[in-house]
């Protein structure tokens, strides 16, 4: 299941420099209007038909969707409707996020479609995750995998981050770009220039104990969280 969440990060490298440029001027044309998951289903069987994606892999309109928050959210002043300063978060007022047991990744909550109490008395949930249709809905634990929604962060905020942190944090890899649980390692803090917040953070995921060194544009501060020491 890929992620579909406002802070997401798409991958870029399955782009043509064509492509981009299309979507480069939509951005500007359209600005929000360009997150309509139609469109985006259109503009990617357009590409897929093109004679500039021979021989390359299908896009998915899920990746163009993202493609487009994306820069919607680094790129504050992209579309006619964003503030000065304002960055953009398609979704924001969602309350609740939920672990797949499939990936073990963090996905927002759409709806709860149905509840139910196991035999053993613990409650479940069958949740919709946002993006999705009913075939991807998913019996979760209410206790262990379902929680507030994970908040993304301003440049400003970084202050707020400490070593042993819990954060949820966008992993990417060659073929998926989804949410897991992280502690905080380390933070090597920096100056900020025009660009906003140049600090990296360097992050062990708790799924794997994989260690990375991420921006602050990658993570996403737990509401409420206990501080958890390494």
């Amino acid at each position: 299941m890929e992620r579909l969440r406002p802070r997401n990060r798409p991958l870029f490298s399955g782009f043509t420099n064509a492509e981009i440029e299309k979507m480069e001027k939509v951005l500007r044309d359209s600005g929000e209007q360009s997150l309509n998951w139609e469109f985006c289903q259109k503009m990617a069987a357009s590409f897929n038909r093109s004679s500039g994606r021979a021989g390359k892999p299908i896009i998915k309109w899920i990746e163009i969707k993202n493609w487009f928050q994306y820069r919607l959210q680094d790129s504050p002043k992209v579309g006619s409707e964003n503030k000065e300063g304002e960055i953009v978060r398609d979704q924001s007022e969602l309350e609740f996020e939920a672990r797949s047991s499939k990936d073990g990744a963090w996905y927002d909550v759409e709806m709860f479609v149905d509840h139910r109490f196991l035999s053993t008395g613990e409650p479940e949930v069958l949740v919709r995750f946002v993006g999705y249709g009913a075939e991807y809905d998913e019996w979760v634990n209410i206790k262990k995998a379902v929680r507030e929604r994970s908040v993304p962060l301003e440049h400003t905020e970084c202050s707020k981050l400490k070593a042993g942190d819990l954060v949820l944090c966008l992993q990417e890899r060659r073929d998926q770009a989804i949410f897991y649980d992280a502690h905080i390692v380390e933070i090597k803090r920096k100056m900020h220039d025009i660009r906003g917040c140049r600090c990296l953070f360097i992050i062990r995921y708790n799924h794997d104990n994989c260690e990375e060194q991420v921006r602050l544009i990658k993570l996403c501060w737990r509401p409420n969280r206990p501080v958890n020491k390494l």
